[in-house]
């Protein structure tokens, strides 16, 4: 094999011209078209929007000093989650004093799957207890189940709450 490139010679054809013959038509059907009427598009313009007057223009370059000459603040100083200490009774920080529905429902579901997977339960069983929901749901009343809350804010802090504290 060489490094020159080969030549290629190109073969062409000419071709005849093809003769335009008149499509054949079907019937012709009359039909009216009523012309469409162009509606001019109104704009709606910058309604309740007026000049500035020279004190207004002069207001709006004042305050964009004001803002311009702000300091700007590049980094966001990373925030470190603290706890909130719980220090006796009613010291719940975060939220209200009782337990929502969403975390009565969270603890209710994890101890009745407990129960039903065969921990002993923490209270002895009344007669009127069917299911695990039930029994979990008197152990929860009796404030015997060893859970503790923790409530978080959007910031990362939080409160460890021991469940005997909530009302």
């Amino acid at each position: 094999m060489s490094d020159e490139p080969e030549e290629v010679s190109v073969d062409t054809e000419e071709v005849q011209p093809i003769e335009d013959e008149e499509p054949v038509l079907g019937p012709v059907v009359e039909a009216t078209e009523t012309p469409v009427e162009e509606e001019e598009e109104v704009k709606p313009g910058k309604k309740g929007k007026k000049e500035l007057s020279a004190e207004e223009i002069a207001e709006q370059e004042r305050l964009q000093k004001i803002i311009d000459a702000r300091e700007i603040i590049d980094i966001d100083p990373v925030h470190e989650p603290v706890e909130y200490e719980t220090t006796g009774k009613g010291k719940i920080m975060i939220g209200p004093p009782t337990l929502t529905r969403f975390e009565k429902a969270r603890i209710l579901g994890a101890r009745a799957l407990q129960l039903s997977l065969g921990a002993p339960p923490f209270i002895s069983v009344p007669k009127d207890v069917a299911t695990s929901l039930d029994l979990a749901y008197a152990e929860l009343e009796k404030r015997v189940i060893p859970i503790t809350i923790r409530r978080v804010l959007p910031n990362g802090d939080f409160q460890n709450i021991p469940i005997d504290l909530f009302d």
